[in-house]
């Protein structure tokens, strides 16, 4: 199998586990905060990525060889989630993923400063056409449909496309359970920290929901970086 299409079935296979994950996370949203459902999909997330750990038989440490890339990618992962939480909770998912497939079209513009690629002239149209396609959706400047929703869903394409290109930058150096382990801590911390004041109980039922969307979440996580590397 060519590295080509290898890489295009795993992005298949992450984008189909993510888009259960997102039904999930909006049904949540419905009923609680989304810092919540980040802290449970966070906790939730620690034996999966334990059984990662132990399963990965190569050398290494959990530190990581490129710290600053790691770092800033462990910032935009979180703030990727928080905002796209908060969007699926807002917005509808048509709506939203409208506004993520601006994904590609980010991920090429970065491409060319931080990976050094060329876009020539017919991707470079493509973008363009791709971004105003983007504001149609967004239609700013009227003040009836665009909203923090919005632009969280912006911010969160946004982010999550630089969390992509790093991953492109520096995944043949660092191990998958680094790049995954780092974000889910941070997330755990951050969201953990504000518990106290947004926490709301949760019946068995929801619980095992937070569970089901960190099990997708890890998959499609594993899947993007697999194919992006």
């Amino acid at each position: 199998m060519s590295p080509t299409l290898r890489g295009a079935l795993l992005s298949l296979a992450a984008f189909a586990a993510y888009a259960t994950h997102d039904v999930v996370v909006k049904f949540l949203g419905g009923h609680y905060s989304s810092f919540q459902t980040m802290f449970f999909a966070g906790l939730m997330g620690f034996p999966l990525v334990t059984i990662l750990l132990l399963s990965d038989r190569r050398d290494g440490t959990l530190i990581p060889r490129h710290p600053w890339w790691t770092a800033i990618r462990t910032v935009s992962a979180v703030v990727t989630g928080a905002m796209g939480f908060y969007a699926f909770s807002v917005l509808p998912m048509a709506t939203c993923y409208a506004i993520f497939f601006a994904m590609p079209l980010f991920i090429t513009l970065m491409a060319i400063p931080m990976l050094g690629e060329k876009v020539g002239l017919r991707r470079g149209i493509a973008v363009i056409v791709g971004l105003l396609g983007v504001l149609i959706v967004l239609r700013p400047g009227s003040g009836d449909s665009f909203s923090l929703g919005h632009l969280a869903a912006l911010g969160a394409a946004t982010t999550g496309s630089l969390s992509s290109i790093i991953v492109r930058k520096i995944g043949r150096d660092e191990r998958s359970v680094v790049l995954m382990l780092y974000p889910m801590v941070l997330t755990f911390v951050a969201t953990g920290a504000l518990m106290p004041f947004v926490y709301q109980p949760m019946p068995v039922t929801h619980l095992a929901l937070t569970a089901v969307m960190a099990f997708l979440g890890t998959l499609g996580a594993l899947g993007s970086i697999a194919a992006y590397r």
